[in-house]
């Protein structure tokens, strides 16, 4: 869709990336992050790509593969709780482990911004992110994000509360 400096670009999810998505949504060590504590089918994800085509303002959601200029698939990005009315909605990225550090996260964060700006007339963009994710905290901030607040104990995993952070930006 949108090319950021030759680094990536974002697409319609496809049926070719479910070993790529098989992948990431049943990394254990994500499942804190998206509030999950058990795994997909690849029949489910196969089902969830096949509906991928849903219109948002139906959804309220669509995920974008985030490929790089050889066209292989490094993460997804995704807008949920799209808000029409209010002409804003949540982000979500997640860049494959052994491809973070290459600048792609920064440049799907752009990509996601013009698409949201130009074709959704979105106003703002936020970002619900683990207080001791420091990576992504790092990543918003440098995106212009801005900490609004801090959600106490919001979420739970490994025995424990955990604070998370609301961050948001006017596109």
């Amino acid at each position: 869709m949108n090319d950021q400096n030759g680094v990536v670009s974002i697409r319609a999810i496809e049926p070719a990336d479910i070993d790529f998505l098989f992948a990431i949504e049943n990394d254990i060590s994500l499942w804190k992050y998206s509030n999950r504590s058990s795994p997909y089918s690849r029949n489910l994800l196969l089902d969830y790509i096949a509906n991928s085509g849903r219109d948002i303002f139906e959804t309220k959601q669509v995920k974008f593969t985030i490929v790089d200029k050889n066209n292989s698939p490094v993460g997804f990005i995704d807008l949920f709780d799209f808000e029409p009315f209010h002409h804003r909605a949540g982000v979500g990225l997640v860049i494959a482990a052994e491809e973070r550090s290459k600048g792609y996260g920064a440049a799907a964060l752009a990509s996601i911004e013009f698409y949201g700006k130009n074709q959704l007339q979105l106003h703002q963009l936020y970002a619900n992110i683990a207080v001791e994710n420091k990576p992504s905290i790092e990543l918003f901030e440098k995106q212009n994000y801005v900490l609004m607040g801090t959600k106490k104990d919001w979420n739970f995993y490994e025995g424990k509360f955990h604070d998370e952070f609301n961050y948001q930006k006017l596109i």
